[in-house]
């Protein structure tokens, strides 16, 4: 039996199974499966090309028409020319009249232009950046369609590289014939395809050539994305979101088009730090911001529905060494190929900060200047998510944990077994009691305050077992246990005025 599996022929035995071909489908997410029949559906106004460095596709526009009327791009394309803007491929006739001007193009532009204002010698060009040139197209620009998957693949073109097939792309989203599944007993049919993950290539981000206008909110992205799943708390007609980070304040960095693929993040609002992939194009809109778009696996975004996850990975993957020992974070920086350079000395060092702090921007520069602390003053604690999961957010957001693996807040108080903090939380920020004591607080327990006294948002740690009030030495009713010190003789030489980092660990099972 021979099936398609994430755009590859393979071979599977007669019977067999998704499980069979997927053995590591676990049931926690689901992956696409397009049967046959749907492949007999009405095309649509999108173009694949095979090349040799892989596929593309690309939606036309209505200028294709005009100069292809209803045939295809020709597949017999060779790499005439590429440089850090553009690649061309041709030539071939057509019938455009050269304009002799500059037009403006973006990445992701798919541009019909000729050789030498020479008609009968006409190239295919592909945008890799925003840039503004004269390829011999017509007074309209020449833009023929947009690159909507595997924006990765034009940055890999090199001498000898070629288009081997044009194809239309046919519609497979009828849902009788197309469907997400994560059960491994999904028999497998002849001529079927299965779609495992989806791939996204960040805006700004195109091999060897970093733009940081989207850093930060590329940031979010792939911070919201690092775990390797988008979990799909809304889907909709022309959109899927992921909420895990919601709400969470994002810069409005790049307003555009959200065309099929795009991937975006809603900047302000009650959503404010979802991510968004789109199923259909939409027009742009000041709330999102574009941070990257789909290089593969459409076909999941288009089938995935609301409660399901599935795997997927983003292109640079986040390059952030907060919170890592000196000796891991330098092998990491090596690797990436990105210089370091250290603030601070001693003994056993762990990182505390990164400048800069984007991935992209970390990659434009090609090194980054690490913050470094002894491990000695670094706290190590637990957050109990199970019990108090509100109140964790809340500490997270202010003290950094939410987007580091290192955090810290200031040493506002000291005296007999207590120690308390005062992390920055905003007014609007509602501490309600949560995971409140009993009986009585083990020594090291780390709470915070509720709204139930003046004092809400403090964080506080004891050194002995109460049975009375809690870390902060509040009544138990205006107590939120939160979690636990690991370290609590590194607490107490910690005077007041000093900031105190402090380094989750995550709790096994």
């Amino acid at each position: 039996m021979h099936v398609l599996l994430d755009g590859k022929p393979v071979e599977a035995g007669a019977g067999a199974t998704l499980g069979d071909l997927l053995p590591d489908l676990d049931g926690s997410y689901v992956v696409a499966v397009i049967r046959p029949q749907a492949m007999e559906a009405a095309q649509t106004g999108h173009i694949r090309l095979v090349t040799t460095a892989g596929e593309v596709v690309i939606e036309t526009t209505p200028l294709f028409s005009t100069y292809f009327g209803n045939e295809t791009i020709p597949d017999t394309l060779t790499l005439r020319w590429s440089d850090r803007y553009a690649a061309a491929f041709g030539p071939f006739p057509s019938g455009v009249s050269p304009d002799r001007r500059p037009h403006r193009y973006g990445r992701g532009d798919v541009v019909l232009g000729c050789a030498g204002y020479d008609p009968a010698r006409s190239v295919l060009l592909f945008a890799r950046a925003d840039h503004r040139a004269d390829f011999g197209a017509g007074a309209d620009g020449g833009v023929v369609g947009t690159i909507v998957s595997g924006r990765g693949v034009i940055d890999r073109w090199t001498a000898g590289d070629a288009v081997t097939a044009v194809e239309r792309v046919v519609s497979w989203a009828d849902r009788s014939t197309s469907f997400t599944t994560a059960d491994p007993a999904t028999p497998l049919e002849e001529g079927c395809e299965v779609v495992t993950r989806v791939e996204v290539t960040a805006e700004g981000y195109g091999g060897d050539i970093v733009g940081t206008k989207t850093a930060r909110s590329v940031e979010h992205l792939l911070l919201s994305l690092e775990d390797g799943f988008f979990s799909v708390g809304r889907a909709a007609s022309t959109f899927i979101r992921d909420e895990s980070m919601v709400p969470m304040d994002v810069s409005m960095d790049l307003k555009k088009p959200r065309r099929e693929g795009a991937v975006t993040v809603r900047a302000a609002g009650g959503s404010r730090g979802g991510i968004y992939i789109y199923r259909e194009e939409i027009p742009s809109h000041p709330a999102h911001t574009l941070v990257g778009h789909v290089a593969h696996g459409i076909e999941v975004v288009k089938l995935a529905e609301s409660g399901q996850r599935f795997r997927v990975s983003v292109d640079p993957p986040r390059f952030d060494l907060v919170g890592l020992p000196l000796s891991g974070a330098q092998a990491i920086a090596e690797e990436r190929g990105i210089g370091v350079e250290l603030k601070g000395e001693g003994d056993d060092l762990i990182v505390v900060g990164q400048a800069p702090g984007t991935t992209l921007e970390a990659l434009a520069k090609g090194s980054v200047v690490l913050s470094v602390l002894p491990a000695e003053k670094v706290v190590g604690i637990t957050l109990d998510d199970a019990h108090a999961p509100a109140t964790c957010d809340i500490f997270r957001r202010a003290t950094g944990l939410k987007t580091h693996a290192v955090g810290s807040m200031p040493v506002l108080f000291t005296f007999e077994d207590v120690t308390l903090f005062q992390p920055k939380i905003k007014k609007s920020v509602n501490i309600l009691p949560e995971n409140v004591p009993k009986d009585h607080v083990p020594a090291a327990s780390l709470a915070m305050t509720n709204e139930s006294r003046r004092g809400a948002g403090m964080v506080g740690v004891r050194a002995t077992d109460n049975s009375e009030f809690g870390p902060t030495s509040e009544p138990f009713e205006s107590t939120n246990l939160i979690g636990t010190v690991l370290d609590l003789e590194k607490v107490a030489r910690f005077k007041e005025g000093e900031t105190v980092y402090v380094r989750e660990v995550k709790r096994r099972g």
